[in-house]
């Protein structure tokens, strides 16, 4: 498969109803939020692993299809593949496991996890616990997802009728009943950055094909990530500035001020896309530079 040989940067534009886009851990699973200007924030985390999702869905772990960064996957049973297939197991049993910490074995395993692993030759990813398959630089990178308006949290008291002990139950009378909260967002309208390298993309074998399944994902990655946590997420654009050049030909902040969504006049309270006008700037794009739209 041939690398990618053009430097891509990317806007991304998806929404959220009723729905909490990325709960923080650290604050009660509350959807994340810049304190000082009230506007939303998705981590980058958050939307890879939707796309990790889509694509373990699509291409169901083939050959070169397979995610490393999964639920429950054990990391280092990933790293000992890479050094067996490379015929380099001898380096995992008795004396010689000090070997597999270093040595002209470790960019064999390397290039054989990014030949087998779709997010290692995307995204990049740290492989030097236990058995030692090096460091990937990922050519795919994304910024935090921040909403276009402030957003408001909203807090929802819901009640459990069902328990989990028989002790519960005992206690269980009349309208009693297990309490518990939901927060959401009952609207917002998220931007993403993303940028593609070529020089990381030859390094890693991030090839055309690769390229395809990432604009596939992130137009659909939403279809299959329901739950009634989310709320209704939707992908609502996604815009492609392409550079002949592999180095590029225009900086990537000059490019992503011609996509600005704007609030139509009169509206104070978003609650639906259709609030918001994009507007699109119409002067001639710099040279070298061409616009690829997705799912507009």
């Amino acid at each position: 498969m041939t690398a990618v040989t053009h430097r891509y940067d990317f806007s991304l534009l998806f929404d959220v109803t009723d729905g909490n886009p990325n709960g923080d851990p650290d604050a009660g699973n509350l959807p994340r939020i810049d304190a000082e200007t009230g506007l939303g924030l998705v981590t980058d985390v958050c939307l890879k692993r939707k796309i990790r999702n889509y694509v373990q869905l699509a291409k169901a772990d083939t050959p070169s299809y397979e995610i490393y960064v999964k639920e429950k996957a054990v990391l280092n049973q990933q790293h000992d593949r890479a050094y067996v297939a490379i015929g380099a197991g001898e380096l995992l049993a008795g004396e010689d496991k000090k070997k597999r910490k270093g040595g002209d074995k470790v960019g064999e395993a390397r290039q054989w996890m990014c030949q087998n692993f779709f997010d290692v030759r995307t995204f990049g990813a740290v492989m030097s616990t236990g058995t030692n398959c090096g460091q990937v630089r990922g050519p795919v990178q994304l910024t935090f997802g921040r909403s276009i308006s402030p957003i408001v949290v909203q807090e929802h008291s819901i009640t459990r009728m069902a328990v989990t002990t028989e002790k519960e139950a005992e206690a269980q009378e009349g309208e009693n009943r297990t309490m518990g909260r939901k927060f959401t967002v009952p609207y917002g309208l998220y931007q993403v950055h993303g940028f593609i390298s070529a020089h990381l993309a030859n390094q890693t074998g991030f090839s055309e094909e690769d390229l395809a399944l990432l604009w596939e994902a992130l137009v659909n990655m939403f279809e299959h990530d329901r739950s009634a946590a989310r709320g209704e997420m939707t992908m609502r654009g996604l815009y492609v500035f392409q550079h002949e050049s592999p180095l590029g030909n225009a900086p990537a902040h000059s490019l992503f001020k011609r996509i600005k969504p704007v609030l139509k006049e009169g509206v104070l309270v978003p609650r639906q896309f259709e609030n918001y006008r994009l507007e699109l700037d119409p002067s001639p794009l710099p040279t070298g530079v061409s616009l690829l739209t997705f799912g507009v």
